[in-house]
């Protein structure tokens, strides 16, 4: 990946820009509106909300005023672990396309899986969700499907499907690497994003991190995101400060080297959301 607008492709051939722009903890508003057109102005092409959000009109309205295509733009949602399950998927995509004010989705995950702890029919529950999702892909009102907090065992009685997952979204960041899951994803074509890859900006106030930026001149939050992209994942980075959206995308004039690669792979867990898809009582 040499700049922003690179892509990785799916496996049914759709692209997907290399570093997304997540809405996570944006207020509904102008501030959402006003975040999504300074990505995109500063080169964003890839936007990320969802429905727990509550800010899905805000960020259809930046879209609308951002100054690029519709056709430009990748946008991706998610649906809301009370809509799982085949009737409550398809009402739920119907509001979340009409909240966006868009004719479609490039990308829709279902935002968190069903689990044992929760559920005795857990996988039927994420397979009838899933079974909708397959629904509005083929009929060409989204252009991929995925997941999103899904384990190798959440993910396994999809990929028995018609049409198996194409993205995986989860926690990752330094200290939190998720290898089991990611090393399940990377065998089965699955791409792997990185949501809160600054660990809602924990990262940051690491003294090993902040000592190995000053190395290469940039900052901690460039240093992390940029071990995303040389992992082969896809970081989703957040902010409304202007300045800091821009500096998230100016990631591709260094590299890390190996040795500093290899630091930061076998960093030990030092922070992170806490959120167990197998506990979470959500």
């Amino acid at each position: 990946m040499n700049k922003l607008t690179d892509v990785y492709t799916l496996r049914n051939g759709v692209k997907i820009p290399c570093v997304g722009f997540g809405t996570w903890r944006i207020p509904d508003g102008e501030t959402a509106v006003n975040a999504v057109k300074a990505a995109v102005q500063a080169g964003y092409r890839h936007i990320d909300t969802a429905a727990v959000y509550h800010n899905e009109k805000s960020v259809g309205k930046g879209i609308e005023e951002c100054g690029v295509p519709r056709e430009q733009l990748f946008v991706t949602s998610k649906v809301w672990n009370t809509e799982r399950g085949y009737d409550k998927t398809i009402a739920a995509f119907e509001k979340t396309l009409n909240d966006l004010q868009l004719d479609y989705l490039d990308l829709y995950l279902i935002h968190w899986p069903a689990a044992a702890h929760q559920f005795e029919n857990w996988e039927a529950i994420n397979v009838d969700t899933w079974k909708a999702m397959t629904e509005l892909y083929q009929a060409g009102k989204i252009r991929a499907i995925g997941v999103s907090n899904f384990l190798p065992h959440h993910l396994k009685a999809l990929m028995e499907t018609e049409v198996p997952p194409m993205v995986d979204q989860i926690e990752y960041h330094p200290g939190f690497c998720r290898k089991e899951t990611v090393d399940f994803c990377k065998a089965h074509d699955i791409l792997v994003e990185a949501w809160s890859p600054l660990g809602a900006g924990k990262m940051l106030q690491n003294e090993q991190l902040i000592k190995m930026a000053g190395r290469y001149h940039k900052s901690t939050a460039q240093v992390v995101l940029r071990w995303v992209i040389q992992n082969g994942v896809l970081p989703l980075t957040r902010s409304v400060t202007p300045a800091h959206i821009v500096e998230n995308a100016d990631l591709f004039d260094f590299e890390l080297s190996d040795e500093d690669m290899k630091f930061i792979n076998e960093m030990p867990y030092f922070a992170g959301s806490g959120n167990d898809p197998d506990r979470v009582d959500f």
